[in-house]
Order: C-alpha cells, then sequence, then structure tokens
C-alpha cells in the first residue's frame, strides 16, 4: 500500500507580529509544519508499518518550502520519500488550487493507494483541502477520521461526530481527513533524524504537473488583521447559583449577546 501524507508549513504563532495597525507580519517568523497536520502523518506511516507499505509525504507552496529544517523534520517522522510542489503561483493558495494540485501530484504518482490529510491547516482551519482532492481524484472521501483499520475489502474507519460515531468500510483508493484524537504523533529518534538526510527529496513546479482549470486562487483575501485587543471588564457576580445565573442573562442581554 503506498500511501501519500499531506502537509503545509505554517508560521509559528511564536514569530507573528501585529502592527499598531492590526496587520499581521510574518516577515521573521520560522515555518514549520502544521500540528493537524502530524496527525495525517503519524497515522499515515502507522498504517504503512502495519502493511507493509510506503509513506509518501508531499506539500505545496512557494519560496518557504525551501527549507532543509523543515524536510528533515517531516521525513524523520517516517515518509521514506518527500515530493515537494514549489512554485510562485502557490504563494497563498486557497482550497481548490491546493487541491488541484494535490490530485495532479496524485495522477502523475499513479501508484498511490491511499491520500491522508489533516482535518484543517493550522493557520487557517478551512477543512475543505481533502474533500476537494477526493471529488477531484472520484475516489471514496471522508472526513472527521479517528480511527484506520485494515478491513477485508479496504479499510474500516471509525469517523466521529457532534453525537454519533460511525463504523465505515472504505474500499481502496480513497482520500481520509484524520482529527487530531486518531493518534499522538511521536517524537523522532536521533537515529531517525539521521536517516532523513539520506532520504529522497523530489521537486516539482506546477509546469511538471497537469493541474486542472486555471492556476489562480478562487477567493480573493482583501486583508488579514488581528482582532482588537479589548480590556477585561473585571465584572464580579457573587451570590447563589441561581442569583448568579440571573445576573448573569440580565448583563449578557444588556450587552446585547443574548
Amino acid at each position: 500500500m503506498n500511501i501519500l501524507v499531506c502537509y503545509k508549513l505554517v508560521p509559528d504563532a511564536r514569530d507573528i507580529e501585529v502592527k499598531a495597525d492590526g496587520t499581521i507580519f510574518l516577515g521573521k517568523a520560522e515555518w514549520n509544519i502544521g500540528q493537524y497536520d502530524l496527525n495525517a502523518v503519524e497515522a499515515g506511516v502507522s498504517l504503512a508499518e502495519q502493511t507493509g507499505g510506503k509513506t509518501i509525504a508531499l506539500s505545496i507552496g512557494s519560496s518557504q518550502l525551501i527549507n532543509s529544517k523543515a524536510r528533515k523534520d517531516i521525513l524523520s517522522r517516517g515518509p521514506e520519500e518527500l515530493y515537494l510542489v514549489i512554485d510562485d503561483c502557490l504563494e497563498g493558495a486557497d482550497t481548490n488550487l491546493t487541491a488541484r494540485t494535490i490530485a495532479a501530484v496524485v495522477k502523475k504518482l499513479s501508484d498511490v493507494d491511499l491520500v491522508i490529510c489533516g482535518e484543517g491547516s493550522s493557520d487557517l482551519y478551512f477543512q475543505q483541502v481533502g474533500l476537494q482532492v477526493g471529488e477531484l481524484l472520484d475516489w471514496p472521501t471522508t472526513n472527521s477520521v479517528t480511527k484506520i483499520e485494515i478491513g477485508d475489502r479496504g479499510l474500516v474507519i471509525e469517523r466521529t461526530l457532534e453525537q454519533d460515531v460511525e463504523i465505515l468500510d472504505v474500499p481502496l483508493p480513497a482520500v481520509l481527513s484524520v482529527t487530531t484524537d486518531i493518534n499522538q504523533p511521536r517524537l523522532p529518534s536521533m537515529k531517525e533524524i539521521l536517516r532523513a538526510g539520506k532520504k529522497p527529496v523530489t521537486e516539482w513546479s506546477v509546469s511538471d504537473l497537469t493541474v486542472e482549470g486555471d492556476l489562480e486562487n478562487q477567493v480573493e483575501v482583501l486583508s488579514i488583521n488581528a482582532p482588537p485587543t479589548v480590556d477585561r471588564k473585571q465584572i464580579m457576580i457573587s451570590g447563589s447559583s441561581e442569583e448568579m445565573v440571573g445576573q448573569l442573562i440580565s448583563y449578557l442581554s444588556k450587552e446585547g449577546v443574548l
């Protein structure tokens, strides 16, 4: 089984600067693997270990991917190969362009049995890429996956919804989006870190792929601003439980929240 795990580099939240006018400055930010994507990588590697398969990592973007530290980081977590699609037109790519590019990679590789994505990216968390990739490939597609097991006819997955848990048989090839509840990502050992530098890395641009449609975002971003800071009102509520509930409801009603 060949498993393709997708990940995105996102700016370290500790390095994000908010300017006086509320705009975001990322010029000094370090770019790391998104936290939700680490669960996708771990799920793919664990499944490959069970089946004797191979895990391939994939990321698309612009110059942020020219990052030797991030490459070693992803490869030290278990994938045997890494594919990068680096192109200026992928700077700030929306979910549609991202999904079309991933689908083009899958078709070019031609022997992928399973694509695993995180539930959403750590920066924007739109939760759309995995679903769109599955639609473009016309493969069975499921999100909110919290467990994956090998079945007689493919995979048996557990899907956790708000009030229900679904158990589904999923034939291969397929696309799955996993949640953070599926596993605890492992920490690479020193041996794995040293071995990562010897694993193959393939770089492509979009011209090396057959991406369906225009290489343009379908969503126009007008601005990205941090929310204004608001001082705490420091209102204290006291009394019995019933009295405090009444005071809280009265205050929220005056503020227009209820």
